[in-house]
């Protein structure tokens, strides 16, 4: 099929593609209780943690190594397995009493605690944005590495390995138990299917969950940005332009279901809590001279607020069946247009209180390291532990970092070892020092 007729639209306005949506509002500044940061502060202060600290410091000769390489494994979506094994042996070699690969490619390490009452996931995702093909080989230019993926999310694996490794070496025990975790399926298409798989009914039992996605340490996602994507496909018989002129025709239909769509949309987003769309690919059609039998188009619907994400689905689908009668309605012959509504994203939206513990600690741990904590709202995925009520933040891996899902994206380690003690002072407070 020739689809000329496609276009990489981002055709309406809104829709946030970035991890974070820092540069179109303002994230709030977190109150933090001092019980909290009296808290981090004795965390940091213990000499374990100071060991392990220095620890970060000394492996990253290594954990630079170690970037690069599992950057320039390609983890194209829905193609993670051969990045996924190689992870797992890193986790081992890192000390992890256990380590598999679940049935969709997750890597799993468990740490034994010293009770075992409570389970806290610290995660990162395997997968890049990158298609089959692209060329991943990291470049270095001064202090900065250039590559696919090399911040998004591979600085966040590889992130998990050195705090594991500095536990280990300081001997620091918890009394809850860890899981190290490397998803499948966080970018794009992907849907979050490995986070879903790991919640899902019958899943490891999650108390508390830390994703590690983006850079530096003051980024705290306690809010889960939801979406609906749908691939709407109008179909009829085809034909000659001047021969079969009076049948249906598909482009007809999606150019007014579009139409209905953004005329409503546009209403509806101009009130409330902040919900995006954007039709960004259409399709269909084989030549100049002919009617096309389909026209497809993919979109994007994004909110925080699960009521106003219905909502705004609710615009598109009464759209999308006024289009199709419509167009049925002015046939001259033939057979009726017919429509395939397909849901190819489903992200549930949801919010952590800024108040919760896990919250405040993550605010309190940016604060004593130099940070300007800010609460922030972002599709990763800790929507999923969100959604379900399970505390759950997404915090950034230390350094600076740019280009995100291009293939000019960076990563700079600027005290890329205060992400690590960031990672660690967090999750000592939510699994406990064994005593």
């Amino acid at each position: 099929m020739n689809y000329r007729f496609t276009l990489a639209l981002g055709l309406l306005l809104m829709a946030g593609a970035t991890p974070s949506l820092r540069a179109q509002e303002t994230a709030p500044k977190p109150t933090i209780d001092k019980r909290y940061e009296a808290e981090i502060k004795t965390l940091a202060t213990r000499p374990a943690v100071k060991a392990a600290f220095q620890t970060f410091m000394e492996l990253e000769p290594q954990t630079k190594q170690d970037l690069i390489m599992l950057t320039e494994i390609p983890a194209p979506p829905f193609k993670e397995q051969v990045r996924a094994k190689k992870y797992a042996e890193m986790l081992k070699e890192a000390g992890a009493d256990s380590v598999w690969i679940d049935e969709v490619s997750n890597v799993i390490a468990k740490r034994k605690g010293r009770t075992g009452k409570k389970t806290v996931m610290v995660e990162a995702h395997l997968d890049t944005v990158f298609p089959e093909g692209t060329d991943v080989k990291v470049k270095q230019k001064g202090d900065t590495l250039y590559a696919p993926g090399v911040g998004d999310d591979t600085r966040g694996l590889v992130s998990l390995v050195a705090v594991l490794k500095g536990m280990e070496k300081a001997k620091i025990e918890t009394d809850a138990d860890v899981l190290f975790v490397g998803t499948v399926g966080e970018e794009g298409l992907g849907d979050l299917r490995g986070m879903k798989h790991l919640f899902r009914k019958g899943g490891p039992k999650v108390d508390s969950y830390i994703g590690v996605d983006g850079s530096g340490i003051d980024e705290i996602v306690h809010r889960g940005l939801g979406s609906h994507r749908y691939r709407i496909t109008f179909k009829g018989p085809g034909g000659h332009s001047y021969g079969a002129f009076g049948i249906v025709n598909p482009h007809s239909a999606l150019g007014k279901a579009i139409y209905y769509f953004t005329a409503e949309a546009d209403k509806f987003t101009r009130q409330g809590i902040r919900t995006t769309y954007s039709v960004s690919v259409i399709g269909g059609g084989t030549s100049v001279n002919a009617i096309p039998y389909e026209s497809w188009m993919e979109i994007d619907m994004r909110s925080e607020s699960p009521e106003r994400l219905n909502g705004i689905d609710a615009l598109l689908q009464a759209a999308v069946q006024k289009a199709l009668k419509e167009e049925n309605g002015l046939k001259r012959s033939g057979p009726d247009l017919t429509v395939d509504v397909k849901k190819i994203g489903d992200r549930p939206s949801g919010t952590i209180a800024a108040t919760l513990p896990l919250v405040q600690r993550a605010a309190a741990a940016s604060t004593y390291l130099g940070g300007s904590p800010a609460l922030d709202v972002s599709s990763t995925n800790a929507n999923i532990p969100i959604s379900l009520g399970v505390p759950a933040v997404t915090i950034g891996s230390g350094g600076k970092a740019g280009g995100a899902h291009s293939l000019q994206e960076w990563w700079l380690n600027d005290k890329g070892h205060l992400g690590l003690q960031q990672i660690l002072l967090l999750l000592l407070a939510e699994a406990g020092l064994a005593k």
